[in-house]
């Protein structure tokens, strides 16, 4: 391979990083490592295997195809060799339509322009690690896209419950006497053999329910992200949102596109960024909503400052209500991972003795912490 599309493999990668697409450290060599393995002889093999590398989502897909269109052009490739030392830079020309890409460094440079590929990288990742310890209420309009980018690429699978149904299992604990009376019938009916049965696995229900009253408006935004990213990897998924009453958006969250699922829920929400009344939030859901969606052991996930401006005492009794009704109340208070914190609002005094965990929710490590929860949740409390 020539030292000038080497160069330009590394724009090509540099430019893709620069539209939001998600290339790693080592994107050039992996490209490279491409073109040696198929060739270029083909424009849509490359193409394919270019895009097989550097697309991560659907949505990038079209970012992919103009960059590809701008570098390669189109028709089949074809490399002339390499300057020599003080000639211009040589060019990339392609056999069908005879287009030219320019070289975006000659060969004196290549060394130079290498040793800067380390430079973004090391960069990026610094920038993400600081993303993830960015609380969400201090983030710019384009760190809130690159923190909810993070979030869709979390990969995690909740902890299993055993469901009702029984199948079958060698391991398994439960005599079943139809399959070992049957197996009587045959060569096998000679000796025999107990087989036996096993609870089918099945994923464990969630129930959110998300304060968006003002003190916790940009955090419940995030968290709603977060949800709807992770909806795919999730069993059924209930979600409420509350301020001064309660809002199920269940549906709304089901939209393809995170953007839309969140415009919905802002129009279906009349009291976002009101006031807070968690008590009698919570008895609308109990009264209303419990017995429909708490069903198979669900975990209870209230996301929540705890700043509550209804009767103590109403909160008290509901979250009573509302801890029976599931197998773990999860409580996230985004001001719970600060120094010095200490839960002494009356509404999180009212609902502690009813919490199993409490967890902060202000970052992109908060919520990597919930994953962890998530994924560890006991079959029996």
């Amino acid at each position: 391979m020539t030292a000038a599309l080497t160069v330009n493999l590394l724009q090509f990668v540099r430019h893709l990083r620069d539209r939001g697409l998600r290339v790693g450290p080592l994107g050039v060599e992996e490209l490279t490592a491409a073109i040696d393995a198929i060739g270029l002889a083909h424009r849509a093999d490359v193409k394919s295997a270019f895009a097989a590398i550097v697309i991560a989502r659907p949505t990038e897909r079209p970012i992919f195809d103009e960059a590809f269109e701008s570098f390669f052009g189109r028709g089949l490739l074809r490399y002339d060799a390499e300057p020599e030392s003080g000639e211009e830079p040589q060019t990339v020309t392609l056999e069908t339509e005879h287009l030219s890409l320019p070289v975006l460094a000659d060969a004196g440079e290549i060394g130079e322009a290498l040793e800067e590929i380390e430079i973004p990288e090391v960069v990026g990742a610094s920038s993400e690690e600081r993303l993830e310890r960015r609380d969400f209420r201090d983030l710019t309009p384009a760190e809130s896209e690159e923190v909810r980018r993070i979030m869709s690429h979390i990969v995690w699978r909740p902890a299993e419950a055993d469901s009702r149904r029984w199948i079958a299992g060698p391991a398994g604990t439960r005599p079943d006497m139809r399959r070992t009376m049957r197996k009587l019938v045959g060569p096998s009916g000679d000796l025999m053999q107990l087989a036996m049965t096993t609870r089918k696995p099945r994923r464990r229900p969630l129930v959110v329910l998300a304060d968006v009253s003002g003190s916790m408006e940009r955090y419940a935004e995030m968290f709603l992200h977060f949800l709807h990213a992770a909806q795919g990897r999730l069993g059924r998924v209930e979600t409420f949102v509350f301020s001064t009453r309660l809002s199920r958006i269940t549906r709304e969250l089901k939209q393809k596109l995170p953007q839309t699922a969140l415009r919905l829920v802002s129009e279906a929400v009349d009291d976002w960024s009101g006031g807070t009344r968690i008590g009698e939030a919570l008895y609308d859901f109990n009264t209303h909503w419990s017995r429909r969606v708490t069903r198979g052991g669900a975990i209870g996930l209230i996301i929540s400052d705890g700043w509550d401006t209804g009767d103590p005492a109403l909160l008290t009794a509901e979250m009573a209500r509302f801890a029976r009704s599931v197998h773990r109340v999860v409580w996230l208070n985004p001001l719970s991972g600060r120094a010095h914190y200490s839960p002494e609002t009356r509404g999180m005094q009212a609902a502690l003795p009813f919490i199993d965990d409490m967890l902060s929710a202000a970052n992109i490590l908060d919520l990597r912490e919930v994953v962890r929860l998530l994924e560890s949740v006991p079959a029996r409390r």
